[in-house]
């Protein structure tokens, strides 16, 4: 184990070279299994940031990294113009599990949303996109255009344009904003950095009609719902829609960068050229994604996300904290919305040996691991109402 000297020399250093994007926590970690991480003193805390929700079973799962070991030593890299079987094999997956016949593999969410919009544009002849207040799709571009977080729009403005905003939850506005040059509408399930928030199955089942009825293609990103998250293996697959795109990444690998643009029969005109990653679809990441999904079915991880998150949200619901103002969530995806910033309490859980994320100002949120034990669940629920008791 690292010493405690290290830690200093390691944030220094970091804090030195780093470009300074991220909000830095005083904590370096070195070392994680299952939904436990230790920092260079050895001090163990439980994740409930799973690396923005990419941690669906845990850290260093032994199935997802013998398979990354197994296929460094085979072939790392093969690009898109050669056919490969672990790639093949996971487009083959990815066909059964989302019932969408075609998928185009990338490295990140973001990258999977910018490629459903080329392939929407191109598919329909329609410049606009659709995307819904609260939502967050990305940092790139394209993807930031989408994202409603005005701090994050600001300063890159201007964005690409054809891209607006209707309110979450309104049919009425949706139907209304939908019109002859709208390529596709893109929401999000459960909106995740908006605050945790699910969308009716009224609402969502109201957007594929709306987007059938008008020639719009409907986008459904479940980069942070994907993969059992939430329940099910897709949170579309509560509420009865079937999505023309789908957007993937976080919990597809096991923690190994990946995205995934899932394409349905009314996605056209797709044709060599229009698109491509130099690094999307590497056997190594396929190698990874196909063992966790392999681990996700045989220990029915959905299943266990569902009962997990049943579980914490019955806890936390019977905390007396009147600082809580609202809890929501579904499956382990759980946002605890307060009356005041959450950050202080963010730090104060750090101390009481648990990890968690803001989901805009005022929202804790929850992102453990599908494997975390309830016992954890139980701590985790008493660490949050220690520090939401605290003056």
């Amino acid at each position: 184990m690292n010493s405690a000297a290290n830690a200093s020399t390691i944030i220094e250093q970091e804090t030195r070279h780093a470009a300074g994007t991220y909000p830095m926590r005083d904590l370096a970690l070195v070392r994680g299994s299952g939904a436990h991480v230790w920092d260079t003193e050895g001090r163990r805390y439980i994740d409930c940031v799973g690396g923005h929700g990419v941690c669906v079973l845990g850290h260093c799962h032994p199935a997802v990294t013998q398979a990354i070991c197994d296929q460094a030593a085979q072939l790392v890299t093969c690009p898109g113009i050669f056919y490969n079987d672990r790639r093949a094999e996971l487009l083959a997956k990815l066909a059964e599990l989302t019932g969408l016949e075609h998928a185009f593999l990338c490295n990140s969410g973001t990258e999977a949303v910018e490629g459903a919009f080329k392939f929407a544009r191109l598919s329909t002849g329609r410049p606009g996109i659709l995307a819904a207040m609260r939502g967050f799709h990305g940092r790139t571009m394209g993807a930031l255009s989408a994202t409603w977080n005005k701090n994050y729009r600001a300063p890159f403005e201007p964005l690409v344009p054809g891209i607006s905003h209707v309110p979450y939850e309104n049919l009425e506005k949706l139907e209304v904003a939908i019109g002859d040059d709208t390529a596709a509408v893109i929401l999000e399930v459960v909106q995740g950095e908006g605050g945790v928030r699910p969308g009716s199955a009224e609402y969502l089942q109201g957007a594929e009609r709306l987007c059938r009825e008008r020639g719009a293609l409907l986008i459904v990103d479940e980069v942070q719902t994907g993969f059992g998250r939430t329940g099910k293996m897709f949170a579309f697959q509560h509420v009865g829609v079937q999505p023309d795109l789908l957007c993937l990444a976080k919990g597809i690998a096991g923690g190994v960068p990946m995205g995934a643009i899932a394409l349905g029969e009314r996605v056209t005109g797709i044709h060599p050229g229009v698109h491509g990653s130099t690094f999307g679809g590497n056997p190594l990441a396929c190698a990874a994604a196909l063992a966790s999904i392999q681990v996700l079915q045989e220990q029915d991880l959905p299943a266990q996300a569902a009962a997990k998150g049943e579980h914490l949200l019955a806890k936390l619901r019977g905390l007396d904290a009147p600082v809580i103002r609202e809890i929501r969530g579904l499956g382990l995806m759980v946002g605890i919305e307060l009356r005041t910033r959450a950050q202080s309490y963010l730090e104060a859980l750090i101390g009481k040996g648990v990890l968690a994320l803001p989901a805009g100002p005022t929202v804790l949120r929850l992102l453990p691991p599908l494997v975390i034990e309830i016992s954890d669940l139980d701590l985790v629920v008493a660490a949050i109402g220690e520090v939401l008791r605290q003056e």
